[in-house]
């Protein structure tokens, strides 16, 4: 794959929790579009480096990290590591994120405490890291979801809580890396089919009931809303949050 004409030569990509699912469209796209990308994961080295291997097939450049989210050193690790192997650094996509839901009386503080180290502290750690190396005019596309702006079943509140979060980190950042012309945004996905949210799953025909569209995304859509993001195009899109979720919180 040559990078020639790409939108994305010469940038370089870090993706948390990019093994799979969303994330790994995510990287793989980017890779097309001409980043050499960087992923990380948790506990999926077998996914990882089938995602690695697909990017190099396609002629692209990419490596992947064991990298908790919840993991604060190894969040930090895997930005120097990027930078040392590819000589900087342009794209921030926080993609990793954890799912728990209950009622709020049967939550457990493990799985609150899990949820906000995840989707919450992990996002603001690589940031942070990321934030010393990214070049001028880089991007931060932080995944979010369409359950900030609605969540409409029982035992999801603290997952909206997280993703809520989001969504003022996204505003807030973006004033404070505007003087250095990096972009910040949040890309917020409705149901999507993944191997653990599936489009004929048991819930599915509930989800597409709260849908104007009346089906799952699929990752490579997200995928082309980060893609968009990540080039000169979005120059004038900072702060924002966009959803992608098929009418779920018209």
């Amino acid at each position: 794959m040559s990078t020639e004409n790409k939108k994305l030569a010469g940038k370089v990509a870090l993706v948390t929790g990019a093994s799979r699912s969303i994330g790994a469209a995510i990287a793989k796209r980017l890779a097309a579009d001409g980043a050499a990308v960087t992923i990380t994961y948790s506990s999926s080295p077998e996914k990882a480096n089938e995602v690695i291997r697909d990017i190099e097939t396609a002629g692209g450049k990419a490596i992947a990290i064991k990298a908790d989210a919840a993991d604060e050193k190894a969040v930090r690790a895997a930005v120097t590591k990027t930078v040392a192997t590819f000589g900087g650094i342009d794209i921030l996509v926080n993609n990793a994120g954890a799912l728990a839901l209950a009622p709020i009386d049967q939550f457990t503080i493990e799985d609150f405490d899990k949820s906000i180290a995840v989707n919450v502290r992990g996002l603001f750690v690589a940031t942070q890291e990321a934030s010393k190396h990214l070049r001028n005019g880089g991007r931060i596309i932080n995944i979010g979801s369409t359950n900030s702006d609605r969540m409409p079943f029982v035992g999801g509140s603290v997952y909206a809580l997280t993703k809520a979060a989001v969504v003022g980190f996204t505003k807030g950042l973006a004033r404070d890396l505007a003087p250095r012309s990096i972009t910040v945004n949040n890309v917020q996905p409705g149901p999507v089919n993944t191997d653990m949210n599936p489009e004929n799953g048991p819930f599915a025909e509930t989800m597409k009931s709260l849908m104007a569209l009346k089906r799952y995304g699929t990752t490579d859509e997200i995928a082309g809303m980060v893609s968009y993001l990540a080039g000169p195009e979005s120059d004038y899109v900072t702060g924002a949050s966009l959803l992608i979720d098929g009418g779920f919180a018209a």
